[in-house]
This record gives structure tokens, sequence and C-alpha cells, in this order.
């Protein structure tokens, strides 16, 4: 009988190569998307002197302060800027679609991850530990027929 004898490696795993840095558009911007609930935001950022703009119409902006009236929302957006120490160092442009006020904060929070990802993916780390790149999947459950709401039954009545 032959005896094998394993020997524990000590070797350790290489390093996770980083993406490459996307070149901006035509324009300097980075875009991406963000998605949350029915939620939809189109952000683009570029370095700039820190502005943070809700684009509300073709040609309106509205400010973050303007735009969301809860404190919990404007943070919200902009945590992933903070997170990196960008804040203050980037212009971002944020258009949004669908969704409430909660849901449209947390879809510019995942945009303007994305897109800091484009612009330097070193910092992606930071952001993944945050939880910042990951996109939140729940979503509204359907009302069903011959119910009251999605899981509500409508009153039983005995007689």
């Amino acid at each position: 009988m032959t005896q094998i004898s394993i020997t524990p490696t000590t070797e350790t795993p290489a390093p996770k190569k980083l993406a490459e840095p996307q070149p901006p558009d035509a324009r300097g911007w980075w875009w991406a998307t963000g998605r949350r609930k029915t939620a939809v935001a189109r952000v683009r950022i570029k370095p700039g002197s820190g502005e943070v703009k809700v684009q509300v119409s073709a040609k309106k902006f509205k400010t973050i302060e303007e735009y969301f009236s809860e404190i919990r929302d404007r943070t919200d957006a902009v945590s992933p800027l903070k997170a990196t120490n960008l804040l203050g160092k980037f212009d971002v442009v944020a258009r949004c679609d669908g969704g409430g006020y909660m849901g449209q904060a947390q879809a510019i929070r995942l945009a303007v991850a994305r897109a800091i990802k484009k612009y330097d993916p070193t910092h992606e780390a930071v952001l993944r530990d945050n939880g910042y790149l990951t996109r939140d999947p729940r979503e509204v459950e359907r009302k069903k027929p011959g119910q009251a709401g999605a899981r509500r039954r409508f009153q039983f009545s005995k007689r």
C-alpha cells in the first residue's frame, strides 16, 4: 500500500485584477443607471465644483435640497461620494423617473456608485463593502384576483 502525503499549500490567491477605468463621453461625463422598486435614475458625473442637481425637465434643475424634503433621502443620494471622499469634487446631474422619493434617492445612490466605479475602479472595494453597488431586488408583490390586496383576503362571512 502506498502512502500519499498531503502537504498544505501556503499559496495566497492572486488579488482580483481591477477593471480598466472607462473614458468619459465626448463632453467629459461618466454615465450610469440605477434602479430601485419602480424608480429609475440616470446619473452623470464629472470632476467639478461639487454641485448635485436633479434634472426636472429639459432645462429646469433643482438642487438635491430642493428636490428631496427628507434628510434621509438627501444623504442617501450622495452617500457613495462621502464613502469615497469625493464629495465636493464631482458635479452630479441625475434624471429620475417613476417610484417615490425614497426609491428615487436609492436609485440615484446606485447610479452614482456605478459611475464612480467607471471613473476609478480602485473605489470598487469601498463601494461594495458599504453595499452601494448591489441592486436591491425587492419589488411590490402584485395584487391577485379575488383578494383585497397582494395577500390580504376579503373579510370572511359565515352567513
